[in-house]
């Protein structure tokens, strides 16, 4: 019943040692968060430590969902990013971070290409044969935009209307000879 009337007082005459049970609290919830700072910089795409690699630019007349940050390839093989994307003459300028160690040479062809029909968007390059290495800061001058799959569509549904292979455009041009068809 001593122990009812006055609760702290056998906190006090019985001690505990809690520092460790809080250092080993401590070190978990440090633990924490350095993975969820980890997580946060390598799902946010973030460079801390500096840019490795080199810049090249590329000039393109669409880059249609292709954004800062998307990845470059050669033959399925990573090899830098997209950084920075703008507007120069009317056409899509692409600063491309290329790693170190990889020498792209000054006749590659630089093309934005999708995984699947409604996949992500990245950037292959195909090298070239030529002995010139583009240096940094150099300019990929060969460039294929992506598609435009409502153009596409239309001509594998409606047919190829530039070549007159519609039904209704060839009926019309038969109309205009004088045949029938």
């Amino acid at each position: 019943m001593e122990r009812l009337k006055d609760p702290y007082k056998y906190c006090r005459e019985n001690p505990v040692n809690h520092t460790r049970t809080e250092i080993i609290v401590g070190i978990f919830v440090l633990i924490g968060i350095v993975c969820l700072g980890y997580l946060a910089l390598r799902l946010g795409k973030l460079e801390v430590l500096g840019k490795n690699g080199y810049v090249l630019y590329a000039d393109f007349a669409s880059v249609a969902g292709l954004k800062p940050g998307d990845p470059i390839e050669i033959a399925g093989v990573k090899i830098g990013r997209v950084e920075t994307l703008s507007l120069v003459d009317d056409r899509a300028r692409l600063g491309l971070r290329i790693n170190e160690g990889v020498n792209l040479q000054d006749d590659t062809i630089a093309s934005v290409r999708s995984r699947g029909l409604i996949g992500d968007k990245f950037l292959l390059l195909t090298p070239g044969g030529s002995d010139k290495v583009l240096p940094a800061g150099g300019k990929i001058r060969e460039t294929e935009s992506p598609p435009d799959i409502t153009d596409l569509l239309g001509k594998y549904i409606g047919g190829d209307l530039t070549k007159g292979g519609g039904q209704k455009n060839g009926d019309k041009d038969a109309a205009e000879k004088g045949e029938k068809k």
